[in-house]
């Protein structure tokens, strides 16, 4: 990867100069962040199609969101929330056409089917997630998966920080019970 001249400046710097219309500053921002939008995305909806989705959706989106970042946050929990409405958002789209959609898509060869990547990779994911209801398997990926506090994963989801706390305690005993 090639270096640029952003590359050391905290996000804080990164989003003041994005704001102020630096394509550069935007540029590197989404750099540094992409492979934490990706992976979430792809812990929420569990395959790499949609996370490739959700990703393309959330970096589009950044350019006229990220005017609304107020700091009051840390800026990788503000992203973190952005990525998991826009999962939710996919995910209930995807519920709605069933899923017709793509199956004719890869029919007419406007799509490739799931890679070999997608079995191997995320069938211990979706194993153990899968059987999570959608609330616990949203804190999961933003605690154990993007490394977030109780904290920072509350205010995401619209939640206490209890509630994600017991969500956490009940996702360990749920997986241990069943592991």
């Amino acid at each position: 990867m090639v270096r640029g001249a952003f590359d050391d400046l905290p996000d804080a710097a990164l989003v003041a100069a994005a704001q102020a219309g630096d394509r550069d500053a935007f540029a590197a921002l989404l750099r540094r962040h992409y492979d934490r939008i990706h992976g979430l995305a792809w812990h929420l909806a569990g395959s790499r199609a949609d996370a490739d989705d959700i990703a393309q959706e959330v970096c589009c989106a950044l350019v006229t969101r990220l005017g609304s970042f107020r700091g009051e946050a840390r800026f990788t929990t503000w992203l973190c929330g952005i990525v998991t409405n826009a999962s939710r958002d996919h995910l209930r789209r995807r519920r709605r056409l069933g899923g017709m959609v793509d199956r004719l898509a890869v029919l007419a060869g406007l799509s490739r089917p799931p890679d070999g990547r997608d079995l191997h990779d995320a069938t211990w994911l979706r194993s153990a997630l899968a059987r999570l209801k959608p609330a616990l398997r949203e804190t999961a990926a933003l605690v154990a998966g993007q490394q977030l506090t109780h904290a920072e994963a509350a205010e995401i989801l619209g939640v206490s920080e209890a509630t994600v706390s017991w969500r956490m305690h009940e996702i360990r005993r749920l997986l241990g019970a069943r592991g």
